[in-house]
């Protein structure tokens, strides 16, 4: 038998892991599961959490450009693109007007710089 590694959840680097960790848990509706000041985590009770650590000089991803590479994103599924979009920017989220994809998904930035993306499917 093959040993099997189920992920536990995704950290992301920051400068500031309590804005960053506000912010998703707006964006997703998931609760604090950890806080200290240099990180913080989020969990939905799936098994998969969302962690947020302080990173000493953290330089955010220059999307699209690499400069300094996103080196990862995150995708969230939305039943309506609008109104989720409008809640994120709502959020302090930012959107690029690089918009690859020909509608079948929007790329915003978090407050930290990370891209994600948002998908109706």
């Amino acid at each position: 038998m093959v040993p099997n590694a189920v992920l536990r959840g995704v950290t992301l680097d920051c400068a500031d892991p309590r804005t960053l960790a506000n912010f998703y848990a707006g964006l997703t509706g998931m609760r604090e599961l950890f806080a200290a000041d240099e990180f913080v985590a989020l969990t939905d009770g799936s098994g998969c959490d969302l962690g947020f650590q302080r990173v000493d000089g953290y330089r955010a991803p220059q999307w699209p450009g690499q400069d300094v590479p996103q080196q990862f994103h995150l995708d969230f599924r939305a039943d309506d693109l609008d109104a989720m979009e409008a809640l994120a920017l709502e959020l302090g989220a930012a959107k690029p007007d690089h918009q690859p994809g020909n509608g079948r998904w929007r790329v915003l930035l978090d407050p930290a710089g990370h891209p994600f993306c948002l998908t109706s499917s």
